[in-house]
């Protein structure tokens, strides 16, 4: 206990005493708690609307289960030609699933058993209502596939595209390819980023990343040599965080390839990389598991038999919410 005895003690025992009156007052002001919302989201490249890879569309439907994913972006969404005519299976597949559906053009779309509100101008991207009241914003691309910059180095014809050898020039090819594309799905995403928003991104960016392609990568040979990507650069440049490198930061052990499946890792005509991706933002998400869906060999969620020539990936998040 403590008693003042001196005039300096008085004084601070006076001024003591106006704090634990003022006290209680301000915790009249309700507190805000945070607690965090579990989300599962998945990208997923369905190969043709689901048709090329010989399986029902039920098969891919399947697949979406079995990974308990709650958001997916889809890639390539519509089936082979008929009667001149690609039918929209992403749709089919949601109402399958008894899901919601936005179909952002480009044969992609966004899929969600939550409810979907607006869309951004470009429809880049789609507002999640993922609990009562909290919303994030939920962005899916497919970068352009040719000219292909790994093909291109090891000299595998693909599409017309010359053959190169360096880094300077694979970060050309790579502009020239996806560049535009990149730039105008930046300029609604660095908005979102700008106004604190809860912030997703999934995509197929047919090009590998910067942070796959390491000088301790090309060491160990795990890439052919180092290569700055741009695609993935300029995104996390943006503030985004790659779900898969998050949650597995050692490029040389957890390589993490998501093309392809259809080939053995080894042959000589074809370059297995991690072209498929989660993005999350730098406000309120954090990630706890990123896991690869497909076939056996492979995969951490093992779908039998699996539809794709690319393995989807699966992101767990941690969304803070207040209540």
């Amino acid at each position: 206990m403590f008693f003042p005895t001196k005039r300096s003690d008085m004084r601070r025992f006076k001024c003591l005493l106006i704090v634990l009156c003022v006290l209680p007052l301000t915790c009249l002001t309700p507190l805000t708690c945070l607690h965090a919302e579990e989300v599962r989201v998945m990208t997923f490249n369905v190969w043709n609307g689901g048709d090329s890879g010989g399986q029902p569309l039920e098969q891919t439907v399947e697949a979406i289960r079995q990974s308990r994913a709650d958001i997916v972006g889809m890639q390539e969404t519509h089936g082979r030609e008929v009667d001149g005519v690609r039918p929209d299976h992403g749709r089919r597949i949601a109402q399958m699933l008894g899901w919601n559906y936005v179909d952002q053009g480009g044969r992609t779309a966004i899929l969600s058993r939550f409810p979907l509100g607006a869309t951004t101008k470009r429809k880049w991207g789609v507002e999640v209502e993922y609990a009562p009241g909290e919303t994030l914003l939920f962005f899916n691309a497919h970068f352009p596939a040719s000219p292909y910059q790994p093909y291109q180095l090891l000299n595998i014809p693909y599409g017309n595209a010359p053959f190169i050898s360096t880094e300077s020039e694979a970060i050309q090819w790579a502009e020239r390819s996806r560049g535009p594309q990149v730039q105008r799905l930046l300029a609604e995403i660095q908005q979102a980023v700008a106004s604190g928003r809860q912030i997703v991104l999934t995509g197929d960016f047919n090009e590998p990343s910067f942070q796959d392609w390491t000088e301790r990568a090309a060491a160990a040979g795990v890439c052919p040599l180092k290569v700055r990507f741009p695609a993935t650069r300029r995104i996390t440049d943006a503030g985004l965080r790659d779900a898969w490198r998050v949650a597995h930061p050692d490029e040389v052990a957890r390589p993490g390839w998501t093309w392809t499946p259809l080939t053995s890792p080894d042959d000589p005509d074809d370059r297995h990389d991690r072209i498929d991706f989660v993005f999350v933002g730098p406000h309120g998400i954090a990630v706890t598991a990123c896991q690869r869906v497909g076939e056996p060999e492979n995969s951490e969620i093992v779908v039998r038999p699996w539809p794709s020539d690319h393995r989807a990936v699966l992101a767990t998040l941690n969304l803070a919410t207040e209540e």
